[in-house]
């Protein structure tokens, strides 16, 4: 079996979950710089979106050098449109494909994907196969230029991605293919919904402790994510749980107590990527290093996204707030920046924040 980056990385796994309108290539570069996930995903692109010839959908496939190991997530539930995607995310570069089975929005599910797939597991099955045979297409020379209906503002634009790559990434080499899961959708069905995932030899599964009915609510299941890793047990995909992992020493924890292959820190991470380093390390921070960040994330995000559509900004709001944390007067602070426009808005708040730092602190001491 030829090895990839699943079998290389140190273990125990410690990744970045992907997270739709959270994880964009901003927030990606930020968790990678100061947290250092072991591996990351992108948000999930519909497959749909290049039967189409949606070009904008390259937009959400950017990176940088510096997040690898990446993944690109797609959905979907027509196995046959996932091969001339896989080709292009291939061409594009990528370390690994991974399919999400586990989103539980009910635009997405009531499509028969997402989450949905877990109720047509022989879909799911091809839907896996489907994406191989993408892979395999690539290895035998197949090209974004071979693909069916490619827009040539899409082909021009992927193309010129490529070329922009290291040698080694426009190497063919084989690119593993992984899934991204629940527990089950109205009740826990691990025992039945897993092996029939196995059977179709993905790489790897990341499983989120809840079922499609729960979304984001109650708590993970782990004793679920456990006995999915059980099942597992000689097989080569490797099992990743995900779900309400807190901090470095959780994961660890999860991950020795429940026998999987790693684990995933999701909305742990959002505003504070050393959720991935050991307590040394949070506790030598600087309790202000996150408001540093924000501000680096917020000029990164408006150099890479938002810079022609400044409306677009409002979705690095949401990043603003959650750096604004454990700080004297954070919740002033936390409204300033949730209505800002763009980085220079956030530097002045920052900027007459710092101004009267020591006024907040010494107004804690005396309270």
């Amino acid at each position: 079996m030829t090895k990839t980056f699943w079998q290389t990385l140190p273990r125990p796994l410690l990744g970045l979950a992907p997270m739709d309108g959270v994880t964009d290539h901003p927030c990606r570069h930020i968790q990678k710089k100061y947290g250092r996930p072991g591996l990351i995903y992108t948000e999930f692109v519909a497959v749909e979106r290049l039967a189409i010839g949606d070009w904008a959908l390259l937009k959400d496939f950017r990176y940088d050098e510096s997040q690898r190991p990446v993944i690109a997530q797609i959905y979907g539930h027509i196995p046959s449109l996932f091969p001339p995607m896989v080709v292009m995310l291939c061409e594009l570069g990528f370390d690994g494909i991974d399919i999400n089975m586990g989103c539980p929005a009910a635009s997405v599910v009531h499509r028969g994907s997402g989450a949905g797939l877990i109720r047509t597991p022989d879909v799911a099955q091809e839907v896996v196969r489907a994406a191989k045979r993408g892979v395999e297409m690539w290895l035998n020379g197949a090209s974004l230029r071979d693909l069916p209906k490619m827009p040539r503002r899409l082909l021009i634009e992927a193309e010129a991605q490529r070329n922009a790559l290291p040698p080694a990434y426009q190497t063919r080499r084989p690119i593993p293919v992984s899934v991204k899961t629940r527990i089950g959708y109205e009740a826990p069905q691990v025992s039945e919904w897993i092996p029939r995932l196995l059977e179709s030899e993905p790489a790897a599964i990341a499983i989120h402790g809840r079922t499609l009915h729960q979304r984001y609510g109650g708590n993970a299941d782990w004793e679920e994510i456990g006995q999915a890793a059980e099942l597992a047990r000689g097989s080569h995909t490797l099992i990743l749980g995900n779900g309400d992992v807190r901090s470095y020493e959780d994961a660890l924890n999860r991950i020795a107590t429940y026998n999987v292959d790693g684990a995933l820190i999701g909305r742990g991470s959002n505003g504070n990527p050393f959720v991935f380093q050991p307590e040394h390390i949070r506790d030598n921070a600087d309790r202000y290093c996150l408001l540093r960040i924000a501000l680096e994330h917020a000029k990164l995000y408006e150099e890479t996204i938002s810079r022609d559509r400044p409306i677009s900004f409002l979705s690095m709001r949401k990043h603003l707030g959650w750096y604004a944390r454990n700080i004297p007067g954070a919740s002033a602070l936390r409204r300033a920046l949730v209505q800002t426009w763009n980085a220079a808005e956030v530097a002045a708040i920052l900027d007459d924040y710092f101004a009267h730092r020591r006024i907040f602190e010494k107004t804690l001491e005396m309270s």
